[in-house]
Parts: structure tokens; sequence; C-alpha cells
């Protein structure tokens, strides 16, 4: 089965949809199948693939909405996959149709918490599956925890950026009562601009706290990777050759280093 991981954070504007859409893009030139799960309303993610008319013309049969909607539970799911122009990726988009259903107060929604889950154990052509999430902790953010393997935590080297990280771990305890396997892989510092006193405080300040938590792949401000997303492509498949795309494969490749570690761990203990 594929290795599923979703990206949180309360922070709007800390990297989740852009680290999702150009992770894909790393991940399928190393060869594997990706699926892009887009759990934001917004459907930032969705946008950047399949461009905003497109994604806001769906109705809610075509969008991760689908999983909610009582209306749906006996409809194929086959509409939820839309193929993009990169081999390798496809995507389940999101648009203001799920809206509704990013509800708080997740835990009381009964077998719904397991809606992401069930859809994920009936879609097994795929190696790994990436699920942005919205900037809170409300339904879909949940239900993509309780699916989950891994939670990766983008995190922009700034005050804002690190507040609420607490409530953040807090919400992964809790989604373990569900979904006992699920793991940090740690945080991921985004946005970072090494030439600001603050960032290069932050990123210090996050590692001291956090350890072997914090990913060593730090994403940097990079123009190629806004360019890219303009061009509704990854920055691998954009501009290969700029440090934005080697540094994307770089995180890739740490991500699956870590991946292989935990394995290794897990079967010694």
């Amino acid at each position: 089965m594929a290795t599923t991981f979703c990206l949180i954070n309360q922070k709007g504007g800390c990297g989740k949809s852009s680290t999702c859409f150009h992770l894909a893009g790393a991940f399928a030139e190393l060869g594997m199948d990706v699926l892009l799960m887009d759990m934001d309303p917004q459907g930032s993610l969705s946008q950047g693939f399949l461009g905003s008319e497109f994604v806001e013309s769906l109705n809610s049969k075509e969008t991760m909405a689908m999983l909610f909607d009582e209306s749906s539970f006996f409809d194929s799911y086959d509409d939820l996959f839309h193929p993009t122009q990169f081999d390798g990726i496809t995507i389940c988009p999101a648009n203001q149709t799920l809206a509704p259903f990013n509800a708080p107060e997740p835990e009381e929604t009964g077998m719904l918490q397991f809606a992401i889950r069930e859809f994920l154990e009936e879609s097994n052509d795929f190696d790994v599956v990436l699920i942005d999430c919205p900037p809170n902790l409300y339904r879909c953010s949940w239900v993509s925890m309780v699916a989950a393997d891994y939670v990766l935590i983008p995190v922009p080297p700034e005050d804002f950026g690190t507040q609420g990280l607490r409530a953040v771990h807090q919400c992964v305890q809790q989604a373990r009562k569900l979904n006992p396997g699920l793991r940090r892989m740690g945080h991921l510092i985004t946005r970072c601009d090494n030439r600001l006193l603050v960032h290069r405080m932050y990123e210090q300040k996050l590692r001291e706290m956090y350890g072997n938590m914090v990913l060593d792949t730090v994403v940097t401000e990079a123009s190629a990777f806004k360019v890219a997303l303009t061009r509704r492509r990854p920055v691998q498949f954009h501009a290969p050759r700029t440090r934005a795309a080697k540094l994307t494969l770089s995180l890739a490749r740490e991500i699956l280093d870590r991946i292989s570690l935990d394995e290794r761990k897990r079967r010694v203990a």
C-alpha cells in the first residue's frame, strides 16, 4: 500500500500546498506514482495543477466533498481521480463544495472520521499519497490524520509560523487513538531566507526544541518555485537544474530515508 503523508499546520501561508505541489514532482521524478488529495476547501493545490476555472466548475461528486456527502455513499470513486499533465501524478481535487463538511469538533463526526482511510484502502495503485490540509484542525485535517502514516508540519522560521505548534502536536496525539500507527515525520522549515537573522534564530530554536524531529532539508525562498507554480508545473519539471529543484529532490530523498530508518527501527522493536 501507499505511504500516506498529511501536511498540517494551523497557520495559513506556511507552505503546505506549495510543498505538496513541488514534492509531487520530485517523487514522480524518482519513478513513483503519486496521489495528491486536496483537503483544503480553498483548492489551491487543485488549481495549481488543473486551473482555477476548471476546479471551481467541478460539482461535489468530482471533488473530495463526495466522501462526506451521504447522497454519494454508493457512487463510484472514479470521478474523483483527475489526471494531470505529468506522468505519475494524479489529483483528487477540492473546491468550495468541501467547505460545509469542514466542521469543528471533528471527533464527534462518527464513522465519517474514517472516510479517507476507507477511500485509500480501495485506491492501491500509488506509491505515495500527499494530503494537503486546510489551515485549521477541523474535520478535514482530522480525517486526514486518521488515514495517514505520517504527519509533516511545514513551519516558516518566524513567530507567527511557530505559533500553535503545541496544539498541532496535541491533535496528532488525539488522532492516534483512532490511528495508532500515525507517526510524526517532523517539522519542515519552509520559506526560509538565510540572509535574515530572525530566520536563522528561529531555525536554531526549532532544532533545539525538537531535535531530529526537524528535517535536515530547509526549503528556502526561491523565485523558481513561484515561477514554476504560475506555469502550473512542479519545479522539478519546469526548471530541473535550479537550486529549488535540487532542494525539492533532496527533500523527497530525505523523507524516503526517514521512512526506511523508521521501518528498520520498528522491525527491531
